[in-house]
């Protein structure tokens, strides 16, 4: 176990500027992990009136600070002297007036870490003023007009979600960030000026909504994509009902009624094994194997497969004729048993599903409570307080599970006792060449999927070099692969090997020494079965890092630790789906593609960089532990609480939503839509004012205002733009991904990551897939002096598979042997995309 002196940021000094999520939730993570955290709060009190509030302040010290004086910026000049880090979410430029910049406050502490979470970047002159409220944000990237394949078929447009997105994304990144440079400086001395605009954030988080491929090939798109497509093409309107657009999902991705009325969710496309086993598991495979189903593999290109196959079982998706007779099939058997029941029998199979929640349920889940990815902290203010646990944590570290309420004290307190806390002073190395945090770090990377891959597709461009190996036969189908690899893939090299065979194990044996990280999206029987528990990987390798990263874990072992899971499987059990889709009769998933997935390997990214700065402190190897449920339980932070008398669970939810009242909303206008927010304290006379209603009495009980509704439609945006502006309210114009890709789009030759817009794509003409691909660039996290790489492109599976072995010192005919006896494979499809 490791001691509460050796926790991992133990030590470590942080000054937390932060209000409302990103900020203050950036340094709860660093608080979690053992930092000394003081939080400072204004003389009228936090920013943000949410019993959230308590949890993002856990484990910290509070300071009242009046930074409008000179006396405040003083004291708060006294804390950074004397802090690692500092944290700030302000708008760009504020700090700097206060006299408490990045720039001079490292001319006191040239060591300090300095993290800005602004909303836009401080070098986009078109946005960097702009309020940047949570709403305002989603609305300028796209959020609420691409919430997913099922919001366009039923023609709803926007879409609001309460979900704090592009909070969770950016407090994430910023605080691996923090822990990167940290981790940077036990070698340079030299402090950090780091920028993580949310704006990018959210984008990146985002990503497999915003790429573009051209010419995808339609074997590669959902029947709801396909739907749509023959929609627009026969001029027919967008107006699905819910219950006809359950029938456009696929069979083992979509939800079925079981015999207590609760739905139940399906995840079972990905993996080659689990959509059979999905039907052994409700006793009707062998019926629908003795229909004739076609089982081929999907890596042949559709002129190879078997005469009359229009599809294969092992592949997603299956064509409408066979999704209609096996989804027939799938909701009789479905009907024989119990949500809670089949809950139990898929997981204990490895077949992933769940019961849908809505969130009170899971809060107080037997599995969220055993786990420890609930916990109970005891408020002053509201009693014994379920809280969500950590984001990440060090396996062995228990002290994760122990959370403390803030605690009020003063400045001159914290300054007597940091200076009683003598250390060693930090020694600052001269500027040298810009490289990257992670420079001459290795990580085998392990995974697959969506949130496997980004962990380490997001330390790569820190400079980390990255060995990714799968498999010689492809156990998930070539959507998950290749479609969502060639974007969780870039910047890595590509080998194809059996390491469960002997010569297989041979490689990791030749491999293991010279490696830091492995990352690995595997629960512990499988790490078991594979011959990665960490118990064997130190007796290589002392030093090594292992990053497991699996759906249900937590510090602690719950029911549902072991079952296998999907981001939906997250977003159904947590209670997201039923939040979006209005009820637990009516889920929906949430934004389509990786609204947990990319956060999940953020977060277990953020594990490595926490292990690293162990390592560093002198602490060895470790394992670091993240999961799809701790990302999922941090982007509900409004809602992921519960304590005797907690007001009802009543946040905006369903499909006609708009805003979370009327002064945060989306209304239309002449021209378009546009996203209104103000602060309901400050600025609602002059709101009135301006708009000439001085009678105007709007009820936050409900997020619709039929006045303010029939007086927006009547001018333009630009129109409500103009008048707000001047007050500082914002009236954000809601703009769709594609058209922020268009116009903010690079060519990969000209790909520059530190440019002035917050939000860039990149553009790939001639990409080894055979198609022009368009990806978000990864800017969102922006140092001033550490090197970002520009990734290069995913290499087609099983590219440097010779390279990788002739490396480790295999002779020809060695190489030639394992790929004979299948132990290796140099690809798994002639083409890098089947067509």
């Amino acid at each position: 176990m490791i001691s509460k002196s050796k926790r991992p940021l133990a030590g470590y000094r942080v000054v937390d500027f932060g209000q409302y999520i990103a900020g203050p939730a950036v340094a709860m993570m660093l608080a979690d992990q053992g930092a000394d955290v003081v939080h400072i709060d204004p003389p009228g009190g936090a920013r943000w009136d949410n019993p959230a509030e308590a949890i993002l302040n856990r484990g910290k010290r509070c300071v009242t600070l009046d930074l409008k004086t000179e006396e405040g910026v003083q004291q708060a000049i006294q804390l950074i002297r004397q802090a690692d880090v500092v944290v700030e979410n302000f708008r760009p430029g504020v700090m700097n007036r206060l006299g408490l910049g990045a720039v001079a406050m490292q001319v006191i502490n040239p060591a300090l870490v300095y993290l800005s979470l602004p909303g836009f970047s401080a070098k986009d002159e078109s946005q960097s003023a702009i309020p940047a409220w949570e709403g305002v944000i989603a609305a300028a990237v796209g959020q609420f007009t691409d919430m997913g394949l099922n919001r366009i078929l039923m023609g709803i447009n926007p879409s609001f979600s309460p979900l704090p997105l592009a909070s969770a994304y950016a407090s994430v990144l910023g605080a691996t960030s923090v822990n990167l440079a940290l981790f940077a400086r036990e070698k340079s001395g030299r402090g950090e000026v780091i920028e993580v605009p949310i704006s990018a954030a959210l984008m990146e988080g985002l990503a497999y909504n915003s790429m573009y491929v051209d010419e995808l090939p339609d074997r590669y798109k959902s029947p709801r994509e396909l739907e749509i497509q023959r929609r627009r093409r026969a001029g027919e309107p967008l107006n699905l009902n819910y219950e006809d657009l359950q029938e456009f999902l696929d069979p083992f991705y979509r939800t079925y009624e079981c015999k207590d009325g609760r739905p139940f969710y399906t995840v079972c496309s990905s993996h080659t094994r689990h959509p059979i086993d999905c039907l052994k598991v409700l006793g009707i495979w062998d019926e629908i194997d003795a229909a004739g189903i076609p089982t081929h593999s999907a890596y042949q290109d559709l002129k190879d497969w078997p005469e009359d196959a229009d599809c294969t079982i092992v592949s997603y998706p299956l064509s409408r004729d066979w999704a209609d007779y096996v989804s027939t099939k799938m909701k009789v058997a479905f009907k024989t048993r119990t949500a809670y029941e089949w809950e139990t029998l898929f997981g204990e199979a490895g077949v992933p599903g769940s019961a849908h929640r809505v969130t009170r349920e899971w809060i107080h889940s037997e599995h969220a409570l055993a786990s420890g990815l609930m916990l109970t902290v005891d408020e002053p203010k509201y009693g014994p307080m379920l809280q969500f646990g950590n984001t990440c944590w060090l396996q062995g570290d228990t002290s994760v599970m122990d959370k403390q309420c803030a605690q009020p004290t003063s400045v001159e307190q914290v300054l007597q006792g940091w200076a009683e806390d003598t250390r060693e002073v930090i020694s600052v190395a001269a500027e040298a060449e810009p490289e990257g945090w992670l420079d001459g770090i290795r990580i085998l990377d392990l995974t697959n999927v969506i949130a496997g891959p980004t962990i380490a597709a997001t330390l790569a461009r820190f400079g980390a070099e990255v060995i990714s190996i799968d498999p010689p036969i492809p156990t998930l189908d070539p959507w998950n692969t290749i479609v969502f690899g060639m974007q969780a893939n870039q910047g890595k090299t590509s080998a194809l090997l059996d390491l469960k065979s002997g010569s297989g194990r041979e490689v990791l044996l030749r491999l293991l020494p010279d490696i830091d990280v492995i990352t690995i999206n595997a629960n512990d029987g499988q790490l078991q079965r594979l011959g990665l528990s960490y118990e064997e990987l130190r007796e290589i390798n002392p030093e090594i890092i292992l990053c497991q990263f699996d759906a249900y874990s937590g510090p602690k072992a719950g029911p549902r630790s072991d079952y296998s899971g999907y981001d939906d499987l997250a977003q159904a059990t947590t209670g997201i789906m039923s939040r979006f889709g209005g009820g637990i009769d009516t889920p929906e998933e949430h934004a389509h593609f990786g609204t947990i997935d990319v956060l999940g390997g953020y977060c277990a990214a953020q594990a490595v960089a926490v292990a690293l700065v162990n390592r560093a402190k002198g602490n060895g190897g470790s394992v670091a532990r993240s999961s799809l449920i701790a990302a999922g339980q941090l982007i509900q932070v409004p809602f992921m609480y519960d304590y005797v008398n907690r007001e009802p669970f009543n946040e905006p939810s369903g499909r006609q939503v708009k805003g979370s009242d009327p002064l945060y909303r989306c209304y239309q206008a002449a021209d378009g839509w546009f996203f209104l927010a103000l602060n309901k304290k400050t600025q609602i006379e002059d709101f009135k004012c301006v708009l000439n209603l001085p009678e105007l009495e709007i009820s936050m009980e409900s997020d619709r205002h039929p006045l303010l509704e029939a007086l927006f439609i009547t001018q333009s945006r630009r129109y409500w733009e103009e008048l707000f502006c001047p007050l500082d309210i914002s009236c954000q114009p809601l703009v769709t991904m594609s058209q922020l890709r268009e116009q903010n789009i690079m060519d990969e030759s000209e790909a520059n990551l530190d440019g002035a817009q917050s939000v860039a794509f990149i553009r790939f003409a001639d990409h080894p897939c055979g198609y022009r691909l368009e990806l978000i660039a990864p800017n969102s996290v922006r140092p001033l002096r550490s090197k970002v790489r520009v990734p290069v492109v995913m290499p087609k599976y099983g590219a440097h598979t010779v390279t990788l072995l002739q490396q480790l010192q295999f002779s020809d005919s060695e190489i030639e042997q394992m790929i004979e006896e299948g132990a290796a494979a140099i690809q798994w499809s002639d083409r890098y995309m089947p067509t």
